[in-house]
């Protein structure tokens, strides 16, 4: 198994070699190697099961230094840099050739972040190399918020977890990209809609796809437990109470049903305390000795549109109503 540290020396020394390391950020956890390093970058792709058409985010501690890995960095894109990272933000923008085709899947764009977490800011300071890292988990399950998730699930695969506590977020980053003078949103995430269209203006929200999508994470199965999941509304779930499923809630417990097998993401109805929980809980729920889950969307307002993305990308295909 993985050994769990806070040393960022040895995280250090492990990806210098090319060596993956489970890392923490503000958003999920994150299986790290040298994105410049295209034996590290494969052996992410091959630890996850990750397809290799899904490409990877690259992440750094500092504009400037994103200088080094694109050859463009539009007023736009510098107005979303400069109001939200660091932060749950990840931009689109065209890569040099540094980049190895193996991180984009062959686009010539690449996915950078300058994440909000201090251990992982300071490891990123102290390396002269970006850190391709996509979620610490197998390709398409649940994505990890915490040391012991990314232990239960890679440490047998990896040699060093670097602990930095509960991700803060708890969603991964929002995905932004830029066609002409369109602003697109590939991926909604822990960065709000509303918050980038009150520095860029109007954005357009792009769809998930099937295959070869253009932004990490747009597959449109994805975070799924390994018991099915079925996303209804709240009044569809109350004619399906028993006892032999899980359920996952927005802000209030149903009747008639065992709490052990009830989630509730938010007592008080709060998306950023909702979004916190959400994989949490969803694992918690696909340990149960249950046939399934049952979820109910969050409001479609906010952070709760991210929450309710996740949900419809885990849940049985036409499921949700």
């Amino acid at each position: 198994m993985a050994t769990i540290g806070s040393d960022i020396s040895i995280a250090k020394e492990f990806l210098i070699k090319g060596e993956l390391v489970g890392i923490p950020t503000e958003t999920v956890y994150g299986l790290a190697g040298n994105a410049l390093n295209e034996k590290s970058v494969l052996s992410i792709f091959e630890t996850k099961n990750r397809p290799a058409f899904d490409p990877l985010i690259i992440h750094t501690d500092s504009v400037e230094k994103i200088g080094l890995y694109v050859s463009e960095f539009s007023e736009k894109a510098r107005a979303l840099a400069t109001n939200f990272w660091p932060g749950p933000l990840t931009l689109l923008l065209p890569k040099k050739q540094i980049i190895p085709d193996l991180v984009t899947s062959g686009l010539d764009t690449v996915a950078v972040r300058v994440p909000n977490h201090p251990i992982l800011s300071e490891l990123l300071r102290q390396l002269d190399f970006p850190l391709a890292a996509p979620s610490a988990n197998p390709f398409g399950y649940i994505s990890p918020t915490n040391a012991s998730h990314v232990q239960a699930q890679l440490g047998e695969k990896i040699l060093y977890i670097l602990d930095g506590g509960e991700c803060e977020v708890g969603l991964e980053s929002t995905i932004v990209g830029f066609e002409d003078e369109k602003v697109i949103v590939y991926r909604l995430g822990g960065l709000e809609i509303s918050e980038i269209e009150r520095v860029v203006g109007e954005v357009e929200v792009m769809p998930n796809s099937s295959s070869n999508p253009k932004a990490p994470g747009m597959l449109k199965s994805h975070y799924a437990p390994r018991k099915p999941l079925f996303l209804e509304k709240r009044e569809t779930i109350e004619t399906r109470q028993n006892q032999t499923s899980g359920y996952l809630l927005f802000d209030q417990y149903i009747n008639n049903v065992d709490r052990e097998n009830q989630r509730v993401l938010s007592p008080s109805g709060d998306l950023r305390e909702a979004a916190h929980h959400l994989f949490a809980y969803l694992r918690e729920l696909d340990s149960l000795p249950i046939d399934n889950i049952y979820a109910e969307f969050a409001p479609a307002t906010g952070l709760g549109l991210a929450i309710n993305d996740r949900l419809q990308r885990a849940s049985v295909p036409g499921s949700a109503h």
